[in-house]
């Protein structure tokens, strides 16, 4: 929100300086971003043409003298067709820059005469796109003096980052009102005069959607002559950032930074029929005062008449019923937007205009009357005519919304006492009605302050005026204890997850919580109750079910700019429901092409391997195990979800109901849907669903006790089928004695028509670590017959002879 110091002071009577308002500004919440004193508009000067010579090798050159005031004429070559001698115009000597050329002028040699300056034209000083001639002012100015303070271009323009709560600063006087209210000065009376008319308008306004439009007024204005606005207030909208069309569409402009209302004016002429506030019908289409045309859907909110769209309501006009030179009848439009209606077209159209910012954040409704007899008082006093009556449709008088605010609230929220007297006279300076008692008010909320709720929201209106800096400093408290923990277990284990996946190499990565409903739907998601209201785009519009999308999504961006070989991992929620139980906390990553734990690319040693299944397995345990679970106890199934490769991938559980993640590698289909191409594989985590650690009376690890006797291993064969996982084999042999038997693995598998078809062979190597004395033959043979028996329990499979 950009404004100029000398159109806050149009509202607020004030001594202050430019850095005291600048100060107070930010201490208010409305924190200034930049402030452009015009200082490079300094060196100009005010300068007579003494004489003007025509050059001896140019036509269309003239040799000026020039008296800048120094009573030493200075020479200066100069194209302008106007350049005479006895005119009074702008000059820049060398080493100034000139902001509307971008350059710094030195002394420059013109076919062979020399020239110390130039005289200045209107776009070169950035007053207007007029580039005819070089300033002419009058023979009353006073040369030598400062041009900058003799045209008004030393006004200070002031641009403040608004948040989306405060509408009511959408506007100049507003900001003033803020300011006002914390002892900068005296508010001016920003009422406005109501100007009586002669008739009723003769076109009727109908409202087929009043959810959308709660309001709609409406003006005719007869005999007007439109043509540029004053100087002044186009060099405010200049100084803004704003190009000046002409007077009409000037003052709707002026009005919406002014007052935070956007207007917008119709020519009467073009207008056929009454206007009709409607949806859009599929097919139609308007074209933009941007000169863009828009295809129209069910979804947007028009102004039309009786031959089409003439406006998309409050975003943007259309050009056949815009305004021109050749207007003479105007109608001047004020209404009221449904604000999330207004965010949604907006955003599917493509448009951002200053209309549309206002409208999606709420704008007051008391002044949408007040809007059309402020904008014709401008009209009338710029443009002539004869105004009409003004015909308000559908508006229902404001109910002021009622809190009851307990004056200790103050304290106990901000932790510093505000006397009651002082609250209430903040309050009623920023325009809220206070009902006041002993201890607490029912406190009326303004028009213009949607964005307040309960007494919380009052409670920051105080302290924002009040002073955030009168807050004095505490020292902390003494502790005479160690502290406890500070950090929650899962915030714990989002670090160690962090940690541990880094240090695999992986890099982490920061995706949108966003994600197409295609996607959504391929990873689990898709459901109605995921889906955004107001999404950033159709690419983002459902709550992820799944990080896995967006990782596979970055692989193949980086893949598509020459990185192939990627390992990512984010640690972050994902969304089930819409409930608070819905938002999990999940550890996720995906490595592709041969970006493994070893290295990847190319190599004259030979070149790294295609990652797979074994490495997001891997991943994956690292991830458990760096958060604190023995995955000596975890079971490896095979019914990961659809959107891995059934036959490589698995659900990781601790026990037969908890499901701690999934892994593998992706199935084609959704790598052509994401449109990544492979080998990519992947894994996710459920940190939240890790169980809680047991607590321990002490952190002192135990003693290690190494056993005096030998380690041995024995080898044992099973011929089992097919179907059986090696997970089932090792978890029975395991069991066989958990004291003796500290290790298990499989060294070989073997499937041959020696062992009949469906069957296969899983060797294992079993380590025994004895730890009170040496095992006996018969202590072997008891534990082997264990071993084999468990395992054939479980496995339905017989040791291999």
């Amino acid at each position: 929100m950009k404004f100029t110091l000398s159109w806050l002071k149009d509202h607020l009577d004030t001594d202050a300086t430019l850095d005291e308002i600048v100060e107070r500004l930010t201490s208010l919440g409305l924190e200034v971003e930049e402030v452009d004193d015009k200082s490079q508009f300094a060196p100009f000067t005010i300068a007579k043409v003494l004489t003007a010579e025509k050059h001896p090798d140019a036509d269309k050159l003239r040799v000026l003298s020039v008296d800048t005031g120094d009573g030493k004429p200075v020479q200066v070559v100069c194209g302008a067709p106007n350049a005479r001698a006895g005119m009074i115009g702008a000059f820049a000597g060398p080493g100034t820059y000139v902001p509307g050329i971008d350059t710094t002028l030195s002394v420059g040699n013109i076919r062979g005469v020399e020239s110390f300056g130039m005289m200045c034209s209107e776009r070169e000083l950035e007053m207007s796109d007029s580039h005819d001639g070089i300033i002419d002012l009058p023979d009353d100015a006073p040369v030598g003096t400062g041009f900058a303070s003799y045209a008004k271009l030393d006004d200070p323009v002031i641009d403040i980052g608004l948040t989306p709560n405060r509408p009511d600063c959408t506007g100049v006087y507003g900001i003033a009102r803020d300011l006002a209210a914390s002892g900068m000065g005296t508010l001016k009376d920003g009422s406005v005069e109501k100007i009586a008319g002669d008739d009723a308008c003769p076109v009727a306004v109908k409202i087929e959607e009043p959810e959308l439009c709660p309001g709609f007024a409406l003006r005719l204005v007869r005999g007007v002559k439109n043509g540029p606005s004053p100087k002044w207030l186009q060099q405010r909208l200049i100084a803004i950032g704003l190009r000046p069309i002409n007077a009409l569409v000037d003052i709707t402009n002026y009005i919406t930074f002014d007052r935070g209302r956007p207007l917008h004016v119709f020519d009467a002429a073009k207008v056929s029929g009454d206007l009709v506030v409607r949806l859009a019908k599929d097919g139609e289409k308007i074209l933009g005062l941007d000169g863009k045309e828009y295809n129209l859907s069910p979804e947007h909110l028009i102004i039309a008449d009786d031959k089409g769209p003439e406006s998309i309501a409050g975003i943007m006009g259309g050009e056949e019923s815009g305004c021109d030179e050749n207007t003479t009848d105007v109608l001047i439009e004020s209404a009221l937007w449904h604000d999330i209606n207004i965010a949604k077209t907006g955003r599917s159209l493509g448009i951002i205009t200053d209309a549309r910012y206002r409208f999606e954040r709420g704008v007051d409704p008391e002044f949408m009357a007040d809007g059309v007899e402020l904008a014709t008082k401008l009209v009338t006093e710029f443009c002539g005519g004869t105004p009409g009556k003004t015909q308000v449709t559908g508006y229902q008088d404001y109910v002021a919304k009622e809190i009851t605010f307990p004056f200790s609230e103050v304290e106990r929220l901000i932790g510093i006492p505000v006397e009651a007297e002082q609250a209430t006279g903040i309050l009623e300076n920023l325009g809220f009605t206070v009902k006041a008692n002993s201890d607490s008010a029912i406190v009326s909320v303004p028009s213009w302050r949607p964005d307040i709720d309960g007494k919380a929201d009052l409670v920051e209106e105080v302290m924002r005026v009040y002073g955030v800096n009168n807050i004095e400093p505490q020292p902390l408290p003494q502790m005479n204890h160690v502290g406890g923990r500070i950090l929650t277990t899962l915030q714990i284990r989002t670090r160690q997850a962090k940690r541990a996946l880094a240090s695999r190499g992986m890099l982490e990565a920061v995706n949108w919580s966003f994600i197409s409903e295609e996607q959504a739907k391929a990873f689990g998601g898709g459901d109605e109750m995921l889906k955004l209201t107001n999404p950033i785009s159709s690419d983002m519009s459902d709550m992820r079910p799944s990080l896995l999308p967006g990782l596979v999504a970055a692989a193949g961006r980086n893949a598509d700019r020459g990185i192939g070989d990627v390992a990512i991992f984010e640690v972050s929620g994902i969304y089930e429901n819409d409930t608070p139980e819905g938002q999990r906390r999940v550890a996720s990553g995906v490595r592709k092409g041969t970006a493994g734990l070893t290295g990847s690319g190319r190599d004259w040693a030979g070149n790294g391997q295609n990652v797979g299944v074994f490495d997001a397995k891997a991943d994956a345990f690292a991830a458990l195990e760096a958060c604190g679970l023995a995955t000596a106890n975890l079971q490896i199934v095979a019914e990961a979800p659809d959107y891995f490769h059934p036959g490589r991938s698995g659900v990781i559980k601790l026990g037969p109901k908890v499901v701690l993640g999934h892994f593998g590698e992706f199935h084609p289909n959704v790598l052509e849907l994401l449109d990544v191409k492979g080998p990519i594989c992947g894994f996710e985590i459920y940190i939240d669903a890790l169980p809680e650690p047991k607590k321990k009376a002490t952190k002192t690890k135990p003693a290690m006790v190494l056993s005096p006797f030998q380690m041995l291993t024995r080898d044992f064969a099973f011929v089992v089928d097919t179907d059986v996982t090696t997970a089932v084999i090792l978890r029975a042999a395991q069991g066989a004695d958990k004291q003796l038997i500290t290790g298990v693995k499989v060294f070989d598998l073997f499937e041959g028509p020696s062992l009949g078809e469906g069957k296969k062979s899983v060797a294992l190597e079993v380590t025994i670590q004895p730890t009170d004395r040496t095992l006996t033959d018969e202590d072997l043979e008891a534990l082997q017959t264990k071993i084999v028996g468990k395992v054939e329990k479980a496995t339905g499979g017989s040791l291999r002879a």
